[in-house]
C-alpha cells in the first residue's frame, strides 16, 4: 500500500485513520496483569496491529508474552509455532550478539509465546514494538504473525528481537491477550485494522 494508506500507523496517531488503516482500540495498563482485546478482532479487515508503547513491568527481568484465543477471551490456548533471534549491544559497549533464541520458540505448543525476555524494571528498562496478525478471521488457513521489540533489559542490554510464527488452527483468532511472565506493568497498546 503506499505512504498515505499507512500513515495512521506510522505515526500512531489517536483518532487518524484512512480507509484502510483505522485506530481500533487503545488499551493502557496501570499496574495491571494483562491487556486483552476482546472485541473488534472479526472478518472487517485482513490485518491488524497491535503496536506497544513504554511497556514496563512491575518487577525486573520479566518477559513479555502473547497468546491469542477463538472463544472470545475464555481461554488463551491455541496451539502455534514460532521462532525467534535477537540484536543485542550493552550499554558499556563491551558486549554484543546475534543469536537464535532457542527458549522463545515454540512447536505446537498452547503457552504464551514469549516476544521479549528479561525487560527491566527500571524508569529507563521499558519495552517498545508492534505485533502483526493476518486473516485471523480465515476459515481456511492458519494464522500468521510476527513481532519487532525493542528494549533494554535488567542487565543494560539494548535488544531488538525479531519473533514469528503461525496459530495452528482455522477457528476464528477473536481475541488477543498480552502479559508478563510474572507481575503486574505499565504500558499502552494500541490495536489498528487494515483492510486488505
Amino acid at each position: 500500500m503506499p505512504l498515505g494508506a499507512h500513515k495512521a500507523t506510522l505515526f500512531g496517531v489517536a483518532g487518524v485513520s484512512t480507509g484502510d488503516v483505522v485506530l481500533l482500540s487503545t488499551q493502557t495498563a496501570s499496574d495491571s496483569a494483562s491487556l486483552d482485546f476482546t472485541s473488534g478482532i472479526d472478518s472487517t479487515y485482513g490485518e491488524y496491529i497491535f503496536k506497544f508503547y513504554n511497556i514496563n513491568p512491575a518487577t525486573d527481568l520479566q518477559e513479555w508474552s502473547f497468546q491469542g484465543s477463538i472463544d472470545g477471551g475464555s481461554n488463551y490456548n491455541v496451539a502455534m509455532t514460532s521462532t525467534s533471534f535477537r540484536a543485542s549491544h550493552s550499554e558499556a559497549d563491551d558486549y554484543t550478539d546475534l543469536s537464535y533464541q532457542t527458549g522463545m520458540d515454540q512447536a505446537q505448543g498452547t503457552a504464551f509465546n514469549l516476544l521479549a525476555a528479561d525487560i527491566g524494571g527500571g524508569g529507563d528498562e521499558s519495552g517498545a514494538g508492534e505485533l502483526y496478525l493476518f486473516n485471523p478471521s480465515n476459515t481456511t488457513y492458519v494464522k500468521h504473525w510476527y513481532c519487532t521489540m525493542v528494549y533494554l533489559n535488567g542487565y543494560d542490554l539494548a535488544l531488538q528481537q525479531f519473533s514469528a510464527g503461525y496459530f495452528n488452527t482455522t477457528d476464528n483468532i477473536d481475541a488477543i491477550q498480552f502479559k508478563f511472565a510474572s507481575g503486574n506493568f505499565d504500558g499502552t497498546i494500541k490495536m489498528w485494522g487494515v483492510k486488505n
